[in-house]
């Protein structure tokens, strides 16, 4: 063989040595850290919801969830707008009423199946429909909610999509023609994807008419006040947007923001879902009557993070109402392999968790302030400061006000993929020289042997 040709493929050998074990198990831990955010039960819990008495009075606003889930800050926050502005009846809908997943593995049970919802209203169709972001968009699996969203608008309902849930508007055809915002990191790419869309960009929403449309994540919130702004007035939304803590609110318009883009820092999340193979577990403990927004900042703030993993658990393992009436279902108790936080204001006033104080648990809404913000404080203590950053882009919340001081970067998990690199060139120079030493000592691979028999 050649020189040049050896040279060549002993260098292309040690390359590909030093890249499979970063790249193996770097997809390994990438697949698993975006399965994760949606695992579904399997243990066919499926408690009998309560939906809230219906004032037929009331315009009615339903937040419809896919049956594969749906990220849970697009669901949840224009949900406890909505229902804290007292002006509505609202509900949360599926295609069937059974547990669904939403972000971080929190189980919630819709109030009414589609069918549920048609008697309730005697096949009317709902005021408003607020459409989150779904984990199948594109997939067959989510047919029966763009057919029956094709269905509501035909009829008269005023649609709002939260964050990605501008895609499922879109693929049902009902954003052509029309201005429409998303989240800032697919609105790049629904511009290929659904060209008859005009994107608008640098907005919290997008009013076109009978469909409302919002920009990231907590944009929902906006969306959800101008929506009951429209139906109900301003005073009515101002008072709604005190009731959920959110200093924002901007009567009559959609407030301009920067439009993020990616940097350098977020190459974070790369490393995080890649090689954060020891992810800490969170055991989140759900209590009755904790608010939707205090449940939402938990699982989405950590979720979005990519580098920490909740699981939701119960004093006993049973059932909770939310303060506006949802009903989410607990995954066990919790137990000591795993850090207890505490979500919601009223939890921590009455010690909820005191009698599982030898897990030391950690109430996140001790103090004022909205609930996202203490959730951002404590992620920046359990990870870094570039993590967070990227978890509040990632939300589309201003963190200004936030002392989000902690360690820069994740050093320790930026030298993994190097550290398996050199681990598998080692592997490599040591499979090297064991050929040449069998090569030595090889009858066969010796210069000069005779062979027995020869002259």
């Amino acid at each position: 063989m050649r020189p040049f040709v050896r040279v060549t493929l002993t260098v292309l050998a040690f390359t590909i040595a030093a890249l499979a074990l970063p790249v193996t198990l770097g997809a390994v831990t990438l697949s698993a850290s975006f399965e994760n955010r949606y695992t579904q039960r399997t243990d066919g819990v499926a408690p009998p919801p309560t939906p809230q008495a219906h004032d037929p009075a009331k315009p009615t606003a339903v937040v419809v969830v896919g049956n594969e889930g749906a990220v849970i800050s697009d669901a949840l926050a224009p949900y406890e707008v909505l229902a804290a502005s007292g002006a509505f009846n609202v509900y949360t809908v599926a295609p069937q009423a059974r547990p669904v997943t939403l972000t971080g593995g929190l189980d919630l049970s819709p109030d009414l199946g589609f069918a549920d919802l048609d008697r309730l209203l005697s096949s009317k169709a709902p005021d408003v429909v607020v459409v989150p972001a779904l984990p199948d968009l594109g997939e067959p699996t989510t047919r029966p909610v763009t057919e029956w969203l094709k269905r509501q608008a035909s009829r008269g309902s005023l649609l709002m999509s939260v964050c990605n849930g501008s895609g499922v508007l879109a693929s049902a055809g009902l954003l052509d023609g029309r201005k429409a915002t998303a989240h800032w990191i697919r609105i790049g790419g629904f511009d290929d994807e659904f060209p008859a869309v005009d994107w608008i960009r640098g907005t919290r929403y997008v009013d076109d008419g009978n469909i409302v449309t919002t920009a990231g994540i907590l944009s929902g919130i906006d969306g959800a006040l101008h929506v009951t702004e429209r139906f109900v007035g301003t005073e009515t939304a101002r008072k709604a947007a005190d009731a959920v803590g959110w200093t924002r609110y901007s009567p009559g318009s959609s407030r301009p923001m920067t439009q993020n883009s990616f940097d350098a820092a977020d190459t974070v999340v790369g490393f995080n879902t890649a090689f954060r193979w020891d992810k800490p577990m969170l055991g989140v403990l759900l209590t009755p009557g904790i608010r939707e927004l205090e449940l939402a900042a938990v699982f989405d703030t950590y979720g979005q993070s990519l580098a920490v993993e909740t699981t939701a658990v119960g004093l006993d393992g049973t059932p909770i109402r939310s303060r506006h009436g949802l009903t989410f279902v607990p995954r066990g108790t919790p137990t000591a392999d795993d850090r207890l936080v505490v979500p919601g204001a009223e939890a921590a006033a009455s010690h909820a968790a005191d009698r599982y104080s030898a897990l030391s648990p950690v109430y996140l809404h001790a103090g004022p302030g909205f609930p996202f913000d203490a959730v951002l404080e404590d992620l920046v203590r359990t990870t870094d400061t570039a993590t967070t950053r990227w978890t509040a882009r990632t939300l589309e919340y201003e963190t200004g006000h936030l002392a989000l001081d902690g360690e820069a970067w994740p050093w320790t998990i930026t030298l993994r993929p190097f550290g398996l690199a050199v681990l598998g060139l080692l592997v490599a120079f040591g499979i090297r020289a064991l050929y040449r030493m069998i090569r030595r000592t090889s009858p066969t691979g010796r210069r000069g042997v005779v062979e027995p028999g020869k002259p």
